[in-house]
C-alpha cells in the first residue's frame, strides 16, 4: 500500500506504451472539475531527450567526476607534505573504481538532468516511484548500477536555452580556502600595520555622548527624512499620506545615514544637524524599498514564485537592470511588509485545500506492444507475423516467458521481459547495438543475413503518367517551358496551369495537316558496328566478336 500512495516523489509517468518512462518530481496534486487527478510535476530528462553537442558536454563532465572521485572532502597530498603515503593507496582513495565498457554505458541511463520546467500530468499514468539524489564528490558511480529504481543527477538542462549547468559548487576544503593568520606578537612589540587599510571604523561606543542625546538626534533624523519626503515629487506620488511617509523615513537606511553623519563629525550634535540639513535642502535617504516601482516588485514576485531563492536567475530573466546586491536587499526588505505575510497566509491556505498524497494502484493492464501467438495464451514464444528464433535485441537470449515488440516495426525487433522492463526506466538497453546509435562490437545485425534485410527501408512502388495534353505542351510550349534550364534548377516550381494555358491558345495555329510518320527499318547490330567504325570480322567470328562496352545496357548503341 505505501508504493502506491503517492505525495511529493520521484515517480515514473507512462505517456507513450513504446517509448521508456518519463521520470519526474510531483509539487502539487490537484483536483480538476471532473473529479480526476493531475499532478503539477518538475520534468527531468534523459541524455536521450537532449542533442548530441550537450551529450558531448555531458561526457567531458562524467570524465571530471570519474577523476575526482570520492575524495571525501581531502586535498591530495604532495610528496613534500606527506613523503609516507603510499601511490596506490591514494589512488584507490581519491578515484572511482575502473568500470567496464558495458558499466558505462548503463551508467549513461542513470544519470538524468533537472530542470526547471513544469508540466501537468494525469496521475493515472503514474507507473511507480522512483529514487533521484544530487551526485556528489563522495558518491561512487557503480553503486548506482546495483540499486533498482535509482539514478543522479549533477547538470541543470534548459530546454529553451537548449544549455547545461552545473547545479552545485565544489566543497572549498583545503589550504588554498583558509584565511592566512599571521604569527603571535610578541610581549612588548608593537604592530606596525596600518589599521586603516584594514579596517573602516563606522561608530566608536566609546564616544562623549550619551545614550538619551544619540537618542534625540535620531528623532531628528526621521523628521528631517518625514520633511525631505514631502519636498520630494516622487516621494510624494509613491507616499501620499503623512503616515506613509514617516514610516519609509523610520527605516534603517535613514538611522544608518545619521549614525554616519555622527561618526563623521566627530559626535559634535551642532556639525551633525548642519550636515543633515545643508543649505540646498534636507538630505532624503532612501533604501530598495522606496527605489523600486510597484511594477517592478510585481516582476519580482512572479520571479519569486518561478525560480524560488535564485537570485541569480531572477536579476538575468526578469530584472537584468537591477544589480544582484539591489535584488538581494530588496529581497529581505520585501520579507518585512504585509505583502509577503497575504501571501504567506494565502499559499498555507492554498495547502491546506490541496491533497497531500494520492492512491494510484498498480497498473496491470497488458502492454499493446505484446507480441502474442493468435489464439494461444499470453507469454508463448513467436508471433504472427515475427520471424521465428529471433533473439533480444539486448542480451541476445532466445527464451524469455514474454516478448515485447521494439524498435520501428519493419524490423520486427523483440526484447525480453527483463530487457523491456530495463528499457521502460532506464531508456536503453543492457547492450549497446545499432539501433542506439553505439556501435561496439559485432551488433546482431551482422550475424545473421536474413536480418540485414530488414534494415532497409520500405519503398513504395509508383508510376507516374502524364495526360496527353501535358506531353504535347512539352513539345509546343518549349520556349516558355525551358526543360534544359529547368532540369539545372530542381528547386525552381514550374507553373504548369500556366504552360497549359498557354498550349491551349497555341495549339489551333498548328498546322492541321497530321504529320506522316515514316517508318526506318532498324538496322541490324553488326551493320551499325560497322558504321561506327568498329570493324571486329577479323577478330571472332559472329556476333560474339563485338567489343563488351557495346552491348552493355548503358552504351549508345543500345540507346539507338
Amino acid at each position: 500500500l505505501h508504493q502506491s500512495v503517492y505525495r511529493a516523489d520521484y515517480v515514473y509517468f507512462e505517456n507513450s506504451s513504446s517509448n521508456p518512462y518519463l521520470i519526474r518530481r510531483i509539487e502539487e496534486l490537484n483536483k480538476t472539475a471532473n473529479g480526476n487527478v493531475e499532478a503539477k510535476v518538475v520534468c527531468l530528462f534523459r541524455r536521450r531527450d537532449i542533442s548530441g553537442n550537450l551529450n558531448t558536454l555531458a561526457d567531458s563532465n562524467a570524465r571530471v567526476l570519474e577523476s575526482i572521485g570520492p575524495t571525501l572532502g581531502k586535498e591530495q597530498p604532495s610528496t613534500e607534505q606527506a613523503p609516507l603515503v603510499a601511490e596506490d593507496e591514494f589512488e584507490e582513495e581519491s578515484k572511482q573504481p575502473t568500470l567496464s565498457e558495458q558499466q558505462k554505458h548503463q551508467l549513461k541511463h542513470r544519470e538524468l538532468f533537472l530542470s526547471r520546467q513544469f508540466e501537468s500530468l494525469p496521475a493515472t499514468h503514474i507507473r511507480g516511484k522512483c529514487n533521484v539524489t544530487l551526485l556528489n564528490e563522495t558518491d561512487v558511480l557503480a553503486g548506482y548500477l546495483d540499486k533498482e529504481d535509482c539514478f543522479f543527477y549533477s547538470l541543470v538542462f534548459d530546454p529553451v536555452q537548449k544549455t547545461l549547468l552545473a547545479d552545485q559548487g565544489e566543497i572549498r576544503v583545503g589550504s588554498k580556502y583558509q584565511a592566512e593568520i599571521p604569527d603571535k606578537l610578541a610581549e612588548g612589540e608593537s604592530d606596525n600595520r596600518v589599521q586603516e587599510k584594514l579596517e573602516t571604523k563606522v561608530w566608536d561606543p566609546n564616544n562623549q555622548l550619551k545614550d538619551p542625546q544619540i537618542d534625540q538626534f535620531l528623532v531628528v533624523a526621521r523628521a528631517v527624512g518625514t520633511f525631505a519626503r514631502a519636498l520630494d515629487c516622487s516621494s510624494s506620488i509613491r507616499q501620499p499620506s503623512l503616515h506613509m511617509s514617516a514610516a519609509a523615513a523610520s527605516r534603517d537606511i535613514t538611522l544608518f545615514h545619521a549614525m554616519d553623519t555622527l561618526q563623521k563629525n566627530n559626535y559634535d550634535l551642532a556639525k551633525a544637524m548642519s550636515t543633515l540639513v545643508p543649505q540646498g535642502g534636507p538630505v532624503l535617504c532612501r533604501d530598495e524599498m522606496e527605489e523600486w516601482s510597484a511594477s517592478e516588485a510585481m516582476l519580482f514576485e512572479e520571479a519569486l514564485e518561478k525560480y524560488g531563492k535564485d537570485f541569480n536567475d531572477i536579476r538575468q530573466d526578469f530584472l537584468p537592470w537591477k544589480s544582484l546586491a539591489s535584488v538581494v536587499q530588496f529581497y529581505y526588505m520585501w520579507k518585512t511588509t504585509d505583502r509577503y505575510i497575504q501571501q504567506k497566509r494565502l499559499k498555507a491556505a492554498e495547502a491546506d485545500s490541496k491533497l497531500k498524497q494520492v492512491y494510484i494502484p498498480t497498473y496491470t493492464k497488458p502492454n499493446p506492444n505484446q507480441i502474442m501467438v493468435p489464439g494461444s495464451k499470453p507469454g508463448m514464444n513467436g508471433a504472427a507475423g515475427f520471424q521465428k528464433g529471433l533473439s533480444c535485441e539486448s542480451c541476445h537470449t532466445a527464451q524469455s516467458p514474454q516478448w515485447y515488440a521494439w524498435g520501428p516495426p519493419n524490423m520486427q525487433c523483440r526484447l525480453c521481459a527483463s530487457c523491456w522492463i530495463y528499457w521502460k526506466k532506464y531508456g536503453g538497453l543492457k547492450t549497446p547495438t545499432q539501433l542506439e546509435g553505439e556501435v561496439q562490437g559485432m551488433s546482431p545485425f551482422t550475424r545473421n543475413e536474413g536480418r540485414a534485410k530488414l534494415l532497409a527501408k520500405n519503398r513504395q512502388t509508383f508510376i507516374l503518367q502524364t495526360t496527353k495534353l501535358t506531353r504535347i505542351a512539352r513539345r509546343v510550349c518549349e520556349d516558355i517551358l525551358q526543360p534544359r534550364r529547368a532540369a539545372r534548377r530542381p528547386y525552381a516550381s514550374i507553373n504548369a496551369n500556366a504552360v497549359k494555358a498557354e498550349c491551349m491558345i497555341r495549339l489551333p495555329k498548328a498546322t492541321k495537316t497530321p504529320t506522316k510518320s515514316k517508318l526506318v527499318p532498324r538496322q541490324s547490330l553488326a551493320t551499325i558496328v560497322k558504321d561506327l567504325g568498329k570493324n571486329t570480322s577479323d577478330d571472332l567470328p559472329g556476333s560474339s566478336s563485338l567489343n563488351p562496352s557495346l552491348l552493355h545496357p548503358s552504351s549508345s548503341v543500345i540507346g539507338c
